[in-house]
């Protein structure tokens, strides 16, 4: 059984490997710890081989690849815990970012996105959904690749233009509701959805990486900046982990998971989330498991997340929380019923008088039970608190072996460009039926005409005239006819 050690109290507390499929918390007041715990936990995952990918939402991750000093209060704290044996230590770490600033761009198509995310992304109302959902179906009947805003927008157009067409066979969508649609899609653009769609699309074995050494690769996501727009940030991340889990084969359990993802503010998720989505992420949490993928949930209050997801993590750490008013203390109440308890302990209590770096620990065992819960302080971490310089941000990046593979953007052909197409053809044929329309009611009235004056007229001029009218029709029909095959 492989273990790790993340924190130590009366003795070591170790998170069993095989048990990180059941997924885990990080909880607390801000300033209590939370991050350091998480860069420990990633420290000693990519030590054991265990690729890792987590949102950099402060800015203050990048520094894993950099090994920290022994500074005066290290040392005091590696004395209180009598650990002799701390060794700094920089890890493989490789940069991303929606934006393509600060890391590799990280892109996925607007099909690969699918109408439901999307609709999540745009916050839809059920009839605008059930709208997307069917310009969806038109785009795959007609097998028009939906791949970045602009092909969707273009789609949107089409559809608007010719809604009667496409309500005959697809369901009724009012022009209303698409206008809507399209309104938040310029909304979304303007928060930098534009630089998350479109290609390449991200490879997502690209984050099942070790490095020569065996060392699990730690991915952070560049989240500063996409943290400022929360539904971008938290439907990216969700996708993220719906397409591990569409995509990775099923493993069952394993000794070590294929990867743990880390999901900073998590509470973000839920926020205002129609009941529906909620049941999407609970079933991706219980079923993505058996796809070796562990995930952990950040955020500062246990109950900021739902009970059917919090029944579903079963490694914990909880910070400090704060209690002051009698709400407060009943949500501390309420998270310390949530640990397996400890008769040396009175866990409503210790809550708030934990120091910051110093948590309750419950993890489970092998036999997917939890431990009694424990008080204890996180190990400190091996890498540096000291942020990375821009120079040696910008080398990760030139250094990682995706630099060439996601730096250019690529636009082949795809929705925009084929109905740009078919508004160009549209355009002939309505001025092809135009000629026709108006060269058959001139022959028309010189039929008319012909017949008026036919008492003055012999038979051959008569004869004449009917010849050239039966000529002259056929001949649009034939144009007319010929640019449809074409």
């Amino acid at each position: 059984m492989k273990e790790i050690v993340i924190a130590k109290g009366t003795q070591p507390v170790s998170l069993n490997l095989s048990m990180l499929n059941r997924h885990g918390l990080i909880a607390g007041a801000t300033g209590t710890g939370k991050t350091v715990t998480l860069k420990v936990i990633a420290e000693s995952l990519s030590q054991a081989g265990v690729p890792v990918f987590l949102a950099d939402i402060k800015g203050d991750l990048a520094n894993l690849a950099k090994e920290g000093s022994l500074t005066d209060k290290l040392a005091s704290r590696l004395e209180m815990l009598g650990l002799s044996d701390y060794t700094p230590h920089a890890f493989p770490v490789r940069l991303w970012d929606v934006f393509g600033q600060e890391g590799h761009p990280v892109r996925a198509t607007i099909s690969e996105m699918g109408p439901i995310m999307l609709a999540r992304l745009l916050n839809l109302n059920d009839t605008q959904s059930g709208i997307l959902s069917m310009v969806f179906k038109i785009a795959d009947d007609k097998g028009w690749l939906l791949i970045d805003l602009k092909d969707l927008q273009a789609l949107l157009r089409e559809v608007a233009d010719n809604a009667s067409h496409y309500s005959s066979q697809y369901g009724n969508m009012a022009k209303q509701s698409i206008a809507a649609i399209q309104r938040s899609l310029l909304a979304l653009e303007q928060e930098g959805g534009d630089f998350f769609f479109g290609e390449p699309a991200l490879d997502l074995q690209d984050f099942l990486q070790t490095d020569q050494l065996g060392q699990g690769v730690i991915n952070i996501l560049n989240a500063t900046k996409l943290f400022n727009a929360p539904s971008l940030y938290t439907t990216f991340l969700f996708w993220l982990l719906a397409e591990l889990y569409e995509t990775l084969p099923e493993v069952g359990d394993l000794e070590q998971p294929k990867l743990v993802f880390f999901f900073d503010e998590a509470h973000l998720l839920f926020k205002d989330a129609p009941k529906s989505f909620v049941d999407k992420i609970e079933q991706i949490v219980r079923l993505i498991r058996s796809k070796g993928v562990g995930i952990f949930f950040i955020t500062q209050n246990p109950l900021d997340l739902p009970e059917s997801v919090l029944a579903q993590l079963g490694n914990r750490v909880q910070h400090a929380l704060r209690a002051y008013t009698p709400k407060e203390l009943k949500a501390v109440k309420t998270a310390a019923e949530t640990f397996r308890q400890n008769p040396d302990l009175d866990v409503a209590k210790v809550i708030t008088e934990l120091q910051v770096g110093e948590a309750l620990v419950s993890f489970l065992n092998d036999q997917a039970q939890p431990n009694m819960v424990e008080r204890a302080y996180i190990l400190p971490p091996k890498s540096s608190f000291e942020p990375l310089s821009a120079l040696d941000m910008q080398g990760l990046i030139n250094q990682s072996p995706f630099d060439a593979k996601y730096s250019q953007t690529l636009d082949r052909e795809s929705a925009y460009e084929l109905l740009a197409k078919k508004v160009e053809e549209d355009k002939v044929i309505e001025e092809r039926q135009k000629s026709e329309k108006a060269a058959s009611q001139q022959v028309k009235r010189q039929a008319t005409s012909g017949r008026r004056q036919k008492f003055t007229l012999d038979k051959a001029r008569d004869s004449f005239i009917n010849t050239a009218v039966r000529t002259v029709t056929r001949e649009l029909v034939r144009g007319l006819f010929g640019g449809l095959k074409k």
